[in-house]
């Protein structure tokens, strides 16, 4: 009997497993423009039809997508731009910039549409044309999803920021999508203007939430903070893997785009030549490359119970 040992995967997905995480973050970004420019259009058309606030909602929401993800874009060209005499530890904070920058663009518009409901909640207007609204708002929900999907993966390989925080609030949008197209129903349905602008004091919302997780997010990384306990902990396992390692300590991590930085001293005995010492230290930042293949490890090698230790958070 012949078996078959292909793997059963589709090949579309044994394509993108080819594709290089840097080129997919560039797919990415272009991706999510195309996809924001598509239905800017598509929900004009629809709000000027309808008058629907909720409607209005998700136009300004991928209004705002367009320019976040320009900003993803221009972030991800400079992210992905090799260290230069300049900029000796590379430019992937460019990534936490833009992130930065969404979390603002996200949190303005969020609050410009809570002013927006307020008013409509003042002063009701009736929702026309519903059956348009339902169509546009499941033409995004479906290009949203299957950008949201093809974004979960890219950020699966590469671990960007960039991509993520565009993954964030297309996510929520998603969300938002699915809520317009309900509120535009049930406010034809009920004859009830107030669902539609509610929902939209829902979506306005959601967005805020959204812009204070991705800068959170962002501030982190800029602020150098120490990277999971998680990967401290099994970097410091690798170290102490070696049988020549009598010690870790000063371990201090951080990370830039999809760049993370070790540093951490090892202590070996005293006796040993220079020689073996350094040899010791090579494999010990083997071991962790093998671990982290994107990282840069900075090791420092100390004699056993004669170094000083400095402070450590870990």
């Amino acid at each position: 009997m012949i078996r078959n040992n292909t793997p059963s995967h589709p090949k579309h997905y044994i394509g993108l497993m080819a594709i290089e995480p840097k080129r997919l973050m560039r797919i990415a970004a272009v991706a999510s423009m195309s996809v924001a420019l598509m239905l800017i259009g598509a929900k004009a058309v629809a709000w000027l039809l309808t008058e629907s606030v909720s409607m209005l909602s998700s136009l300004v929401d991928s209004a705002l997508d367009f320019v976040a993800s320009l900003v993803t874009f221009v972030a991800v060209r400079q992210a992905l731009t090799p260290a230069d005499a300049d900029h000796r530890f590379g430019h992937g904070k460019a990534e936490a910039l833009a992130g930065l920058a969404q979390a603002g663009f996200i949190a303005a518009s969020g609050g410009g549409l809570l002013l927006t409901v307020g008013d409509r909640l003042l002063h009701p207007h009736p929702v026309q044309r519903e059956a348009l609204g339902l169509a546009v708002s499941a033409l995004a929900v479906v290009l949203t999803l299957a950008l949201v999907t093809f974004q979960n993966y890219v950020v699966r390989r590469s671990g960007s920021l960039a991509i993520g925080a565009d993954r964030a609030h297309y996510a929520t949008d998603l969300v938002a999508n699915v809520a317009v197209g309900s509120a535009l129903y049930l406010s034809g349905l009920l004859d009830q203007p107030s669902i539609d602008s509610a929902m939209a004091g829902l979506v306005a919302l959601f967005l805020i939430h959204g812009a204070w997780q991705v800068g959170r997010e962002s501030l982190d990384v800029l602020m150098d903070r120490e990277l999971p306990v998680a990967d401290r902990d099994r970097i410091a396992a690798i170290a102490r893997r070696h049988p020549e390692v009598r010690a870790v300590h000063d371990l201090r991590t951080r990370s830039a785009g999809l760049t993370r930085f070790i540093q951490l001293h090892i202590e070996v005995d005293s006796g040993l030549a220079l020689v073996r010492a350094h040899e010791i230290g090579d494999q010990v930042e083997a071991g962790i490359r093998q671990a982290f293949p994107d990282a840069e490890v900075i090791l420092h090698i100390d004699p056993f119970g004669v170094a000083e230790h400095q402070p450590t958070f870990a």
